[in-house]
């Protein structure tokens, strides 16, 4: 599922939470249940201190006359009746003078004892000797006092929280703080606004009455944040990430995000740490002041945040150009007028679109500049899998601004005007881009296919991409381009092997009538034996010679410390190659300074796994031709199979699925000999049979285990990765071009060396050692064998199918929908292909399915882990000849125990409708697989449950295999 569904799917499970955990609270409230605290079960350092501290404070006590001349008791007891999150944890400010640096980490009392602490080796967080100091009083007054600087975890254990707090550090921050502080006071929001301890930076408090979920804190935060942008729009997106808690969800291992306590005694010897006034200046008693202090009920939390956003608490966003908008979602309505704009507006449109901001209201550029902004999906994709989103920001903005304009990426055009329009304002466009100068070029070549119409489309625009499978020809369709436009050209690329590429269609597609500056001669010539100048320029590899003609740089040449160099200012054009990584902030950059009159992007997979794709689409224009995959695999001249072949890898016995992370999966994967083997016998196999073959995997230790026992039976086995060097790994290269074509290849790589950029035409049979579940990898790895080449009929891809591991699994079945998007047929390795061995959607596979129950003559076996009455029903009229018939019909299903209480009376009656059309029900707890058996030999396998319903984007395959039907049952029937 994308991340919009993912996201409405973990909202629900919010709210549900949220009213579970209120239930709790009422219910412990009736039984008179409190929570014992940790520190209770510690000893107590001193009696007579333990008596004074002992009362512990509640909401209703009043802490309405503690001052600065109060007992260090009442502080103490004030301070924690506010400052409240976790108990049973705190962090402790480290500092290291030789390296200037500093930090926080959890207290833990066995830190740095010889036996019990692995750090740094082992982190806190998988540390089987966790003994973490509780914060107490005696804490609190050691920081209070100076001896320590204490931080806490605002996020309890059940998600919970006793105050929220925002974190502004950027430039401006004043402003944005006095803003925020204006619009509490207009809603008379009660809000303690505190300077940081460096000074550079302030932090704002809510507090509240009670603890309640941290979802709804970081919403009402949220609404806030997005309400005050209306007021000044210059408060950064990043305010949404410094939120305390920074999540909704606990991380796994973790303890959330921490912020640092107030009042750190040395940082108020300059008044840092304290809180301010209206003016930011230290109230003169600060005891006061906190004593003073009102906390806000959940009711009237509930009410702000729908007060403040009608919709979405983020705002108005840029909608993912890759998304369609669900029928149900509405748009949240921007309430701007003509007043807010003047009555014409001059745009500039140079490296971006500058708007000037003259009399234009606060809230109408808070919506301009959202334009070209986006939700991260991979916050949200962490959050729902409890892993921390450090480092994911709620949103992404690609917008920049000056003292006097917003910019917008060029990519953002349309979109600007068109809301200009519906304001009815004169929006006029000043063309500042640079035209370039003219070359005279021609292009040496004939373009196929649907070329023509992709040049046609790029012609009309000024900016745009071509999305292209592998050998489309979108190399040729750019060099046609060049010499359609005849202005001096930048090719951007981001790795070696591209750029020689390049290197070679320009010489052969390309005819430069153009002859070198004497500038650029004189700079090429050094001391020794003369070499031929070539007017093809190159940045990068070892080399600086740019022509200012046709030039070719490896991004990574043109930019360094974050500093672009101006030389990409002097091109008329520039094509971005594989622009799908013109996410990376390198690669960003170059695009954000460049001025070229026309900006086009190359890609075969312009959708990001990261979700990240509307910086490509803001940068370089939107998608102006995209090829069918499918249609492309249709007209070349060779089939396409996948071949899965199951593994007995799995997890061990002493270990749950559930706490194994990816990266302890794939060191299985490698360390996994019987599967290796398995693997070297299929390569081996196709091998002897004439198959020039690419083993593709994900760790370099992967590549080398690999090669060496290919290397016992076959001579000259290629291994390619990173870390080799330019030189060795040009050698390689040319030791694979210079092999003779009646010789067969074997080739083991990384998919990160060879996945892009990499073009050797034999290549006709990939095994792919490592399981991926990305469909873009997919299509890069499977478009290493998609050139046409002479003699090849067809291509295989070897897919190994890690049945007996849940997570591993579903990664092949996320695999299987790219494999139905490119045209892929599946057939077992041991038997010739059948027209039927396809790949089926959840749309197209049931009148085949159909087909295949009513022609079935002994039994029919499937396996759903979950079952529904409506699908049962519908799959019962399929099943209805072969009942008649007398056939055996068997449904392996889990048990009740493994459901909900809730749902196991539904479960009940639909087990009685199968058991009553005489199919027999058996249970298999903690089955993952779903699949339906004809006959031990008909296999419909994939990510369908059968019997239940699921996503839009499962898919189903079929093939005859009486192995693959053996391979699976020994699946379900294994422990």
């Amino acid at each position: 599922m994308d991340y919009s569904e993912l996201l409405e799917k973990y909202n629900l499970l919010l709210s549900e939470n949220s009213r579970l955990i209120k239930e709790n609270g009422r219910l412990k409230a009736q039984l008179g249940i409190t929570k014992r605290k940790p520190s209770e079960n510690r000893v107590a350092e001193s009696t007579t201190k333990k008596n004074m501290l002992d009362a512990e404070p509640t909401d209703s006590t009043s802490f309405s006359d503690v001052n600065n001349t109060s007992d260090s008791i009442s502080k103490i007891k004030l301070f924690m009746s506010l400052f409240k999150g976790r108990d049973d944890v705190y962090s402790k400010k480290w500092e290291n003078k030789k390296k200037a640096t500093s930090g926080y980490s959890p207290v833990c009392l066995n830190q740095w004892q010889v036996e019990l602490c692995g750090k740094p080796k082992t982190p806190c967080s998988k540390c089987a000797n966790q003994l973490y100091a509780a914060l107490d009083e005696h804490v609190i007054e050691n920081h209070l006092r100076g001896s320590i600087v204490a931080g806490i975890y605002p996020m309890l254990i059940d998600e919970t929280c006793h105050f929220l707090a925002m974190d502004f550090d950027e430039a401006g921050w004043q402003d944005d703080v006095t803003t925020v502080r204006e619009v509490c006071a207009e809603f008379d929001i009660p809000v303690a606004v505190e300077r940081s301890q460096s000074g550079n930076g302030g932090h704002l408090w809510f507090f509240f009455e009670d603890r309640f979920p941290a979802t709804l804190a970081r919403k009402f935060g949220s609404a806030i944040l997005t309400f005050s942008m209306h007021r000044r729009h210059e408060i950064p997106f990043k305010s949404y990430d410094r939120l305390f808690p920074s999540q909704d969800t606990m991380p796994k291992g973790g303890f959330g995000n921490l912020i640092a306590l107030p009042f750190q005694k040395s940082a108020r010897k300059n008044n840092n740490s304290e809180f301010v006034n209206e003016s930011l200046e230290s109230y003169s008693d600060q005891w006061a002041f906190l004593s003073s202090i009102q906390k806000i009920s959940e009711d009237r939390i509930e009410n702000l945040t729908k007060e403040f956003c009608h919709g979405h608490e983020l705002g108005v966003l840029k909608i993912d150009e890759e998304d369609t908008q669900k029928p149900w979602e509405t748009r949240q309505p921007v309430s701007l007028q003509k007043g807010d704009f003047p009555k014409q507006i001059d745009i500039v449109k140079a490296n971006m679109l500058f708007i000037p901001k003259s009399n234009i209201s606060q809230r109408a550029l808070n919506r301009l500049k959202r334009l070209a902004s986006f939700k991260n999906p991979m916050f949200y994709k962490h959050q729902a899998m409890r892993l921390s989103t450090y480092g994911h920001p709620p949103i992404i903005s690609c917008a920049d601004e000056t003292t006097d304009y917003l910019c917008l990426p060029r990519g953002c055009e349309l979109d600007l005007f068109t809301e200009l329009e519906q304001y009815g304002i004169d929006a006029h466009l000043i063309d500042k881009t640079h035209c370039g100068k003219k070359i005279d070029v021609e292009f040496n070549g004939h373009l196929r296919d649907e070329q023509p119409l992709a040049l046609e489309q790029l012609l009309h625009h000024d900016t745009g991409i071509l999305s292209g499978t592998t050998a489309f020809g979108k190399t040729i369709v750019a060099i046609k381009l060049i010499a359609e436009r005849k202005v001096n050209t930048l090719i951007l690329v981001n790795r070696v092997s591209l750029l020689e590429q390049w290197q070679d269609r320009l010489s052969e597609f390309l005819v430069i009538n153009e002859t070198l500056p004497e500038i650029a001669i004189t700079a090429g010539k050094k001391k020794g034996r003369k070499k031929k100048t070539s007017v093809i320029g190159q940045l990068g590899a070892g080399k600086k010679a740019l022509n200012g003609i046709v030039d070719i740089a490896v991004m990574q040449s043109l930019s360094r410390k974050g500093e672009v160099k101006d030389c990409v200012k002097d091109y008329g054009m520039v094509i971005a190659d594989e622009c799908h990584h013109a996410s990376a902030f390198s690669y960003e950059s170059i695009l954000k300074t460049t001025n070229a009159r026309y900006i086009y992007g190359l890609t075969a997979t312009p959708t990001r796994k990261d979700g990240h794709h509307p910086i490509l689409f803001m940068h370089c224009g939107p998608i102006r031709y995209r090829d069918n995959a499918k249609k492309q695999a249709e007209k070349r001249p060779f089939d396409h199979y996948i071949i899965p072949r199951f593994t007995s890898l799995r997890i061990p016995l002493n270990s749950d699925e559930k706490d194994v992370s990816i990266q302890e999966l794939y060191s299985a994967v490698v360390d996994n000999n019987t599967r290796n083997q398995q693997i070297v016998e299929d390569v081996l196999h196709s091998y002897k049979r004439g198959r020039n073959c690419i083993i593709l995997t994900l760790r370099t230790a992967h590549v080398e285990l690999l090669a060496k026992k290919l290397s016992e039976e076959v001579p000259d086995v290629v291994m390619l990765m990173g870390g080799m060097g330019s030189k060795t790994t040009r050698e390689i290269f040319k030791r694979i071009t210079d092999t003779p074509a009646d010789k067969n290849l074997i080739l083991v790589a990384t998919g990160s060396f060879i996945g892009e950029g990499f073009d050797e035409p034999r290549l006709d049979t990939l095994f792919l050692a490592m399981p991926i579940s990305w469909k873009g990898t997919l299509q890069q790895y499977a478009g290493r064998l998609h050139r046409l080449f002479m003699d090849k009929k067809e291509v295989q891809i070897y897919d190994y199918v890690d049945i007996h591991v849940r997570m591993l699994e579903r990664m092949y079945q996320k695999r299987l929908t790219g494999y139905a998007l490119m045209g892929y047929k599946a057939k077992s390795e041991d038997i010739m292909s059948a027209s039927l061995d396809i790949i089926f959607d959840k749309d197209s596979f049931l009148p085949v399915f159909s087909n295949d129950l009513a022609g079935t003559k002994k039994e029919i076996l499937i396996v759903s882990p979950f079952v529904r009455k409506r699908r049962s029903m519908q799959m019962i009229q399929h099943l209805r000849i072969a009942l008649d018939k007398g056939i055996r019909a068997i449904v392996v299903t889990r048990p009740a125990e493994a459901f909900k209480a809730k749902d196991r009376i539904a479960l009940q009656r639909v087990l009685e409708v199968l058991k009553n059309n005489d199919i027999s029900v058996v249970f298999k707890s903690n089955i993952h697989q779903k699949f339906a058996i004809m006959d031990q030999k008909i296999v419909w396998y994939g990510s369908i449950n059968l019997l239940s319903y699921g996503s839009a984007q499962e898919s189903i395959m079929r093939i005859e295999s009486a192995n693959i039907a053996n391979e699976l049952i020994k699946s379900i029937e294994s422990p």
